[in-house]
């Protein structure tokens, strides 16, 4: 059995554990026989159409400043390790690991299924948040352009969204962005985790470099569209001194306001972030956890409302006054919250036209 996982280049995660969900768990072993071949260090990515026959969905959570969002996609090729939508992909019977990274769905049918769901005579209008648990950029999005279709029903629709990425692709859609942020009707958010090109490549392998995020920022705010910055996730021990230099090169690129979020590790993550730790930095690894359970009521997570955004105790208190004076410094609003218009909203008929009545 191995005992010291496989780096595999251009991937996140370390290892490819079965799913929690899973009725039989499987490992590689070497039996002596010579029946065992070694893995490939290199995975190619496979995907499939999502059949999902809804495409927004709702949330109740009292912490976060949106009540639906898209995902146009079901994991994440950008291998984050530190994602916490990883567990998620359980759910369909794969791994929070490397299937997470290399298995992905994407919904093909998002925009006809918007189109659908705008046009229900139910529907009120509140902002969607757009890639908020993969990222809607992601590498096959160049391929497929869903995001891109679901904003022209948008726009069609003149319907309020908010954008998040950690992706330059996002500029390739700034003619439909720039047209809804003339009608006060986008946000966009890029999220910015470190500005050390190595840990950058270790924690978010296949996501754009940071010095090309903070281009992206100066580009979308030349073109008029306001821009935040996600300083998320927070690794206490490990990027927490880069706070105060990503706020401050944000903003001198152009954000208006910026937001941080504690790393979370849910189920699964428990294993893969401290595998990952071990084998990237063995020296700071016992500290780096240490930090995060003190941050966690002594837990590596802890996914209470009002707590798990930020962490609690005295190291949680120290890491938010830190960036409130860092957006301070810098001049910026420090939050989420951001005003779209709600009212230019109008519903959009199945068949693609505008209905006759508002309605």
């Amino acid at each position: 059995m191995h005992e010291t996982p496989l780096v595999r280049r251009g991937r996140g995660s370390l290892s490819n554990a079965t799913g929690r969900f899973e009725s039989t768990l499987h490992r590689e072993i070497d039996d002596g026989w010579c029946s065992y071949i070694e893995p490939e260090t290199r995975i190619r990515t496979q995907w499939r159409h999502d059949c999902n026959r809804t495409v927004i969905t709702r949330n109740k959570s009292p912490d976060i400043n949106f009540d639906r969002s898209i995902n146009p996609y079901r994991g994440c090729e950008h291998g984050c390790i530190y994602c916490f939508a990883r567990p998620s992909h359980t759910y369909l019977g794969h791994s929070a690991g490397l299937d997470f990274e290399t298995r992905l769905y994407a919904k093909t049918d998002a925009a006809a299924l918007l189109r659908a769901e705008l046009s229900a005579r139910s529907y009120r209008c509140e902002p969607i948040a757009v890639g908020v648990n993969t990222d809607a950029y992601q590498p096959l999005e160049k391929k497929l352009a869903i995001t891109r279709q679901l904003l022209e029903v948008l726009l069609e629709a003149s319907h309020p969204v908010y954008l998040i990425t950690k992706s330059s692709l996002i500029e390739r859609d700034i003619d439909l962005l720039s047209e809804l942020a003339g009608k006060n009707l986008v946000s966009a958010c890029i999220t910015i985790t470190t500005l050390d090109r190595e840990l950058a490549r270790k924690l978010e392998p296949r996501a754009t470099t940071p010095h090309r995020r903070l281009q992206t920022i100066s580009r979308l705010t030349d073109a008029g569209i306001p821009t935040r910055v996600s300083v998320s996730p927070v690794i206490p021990a490990l990027n927490e001194e880069e706070i105060d230099n990503i706020v401050k090169a944000a903003a001198g690129a152009g954000a208006t306001a910026a937001h941080a979020i504690v790393l979370r590790l849910p189920h699964e993550l428990q294993q893969l972030f401290p595998e990952w730790l071990e084998m990237h930095y063995p020296m700071r690894a016992a500290r780096v956890l240490k930090a995060i359970r003190s941050l966690r009521d002594d837990k590596l997570n802890n996914a209470d409302f009002g707590a798990r955004m930020m962490g609690s105790g005295p190291r949680a208190d120290i890491i938010r006054q830190r960036f409130e004076l860092a957006c301070k410094r810098a001049g910026i609003h420090c939050g989420r919250d951001l005003q779209l218009d709600t009212t230019r909203f109008r519903p959009l008929s199945a068949g693609g036209q505008l209905s006759l009545f508002d309605g």
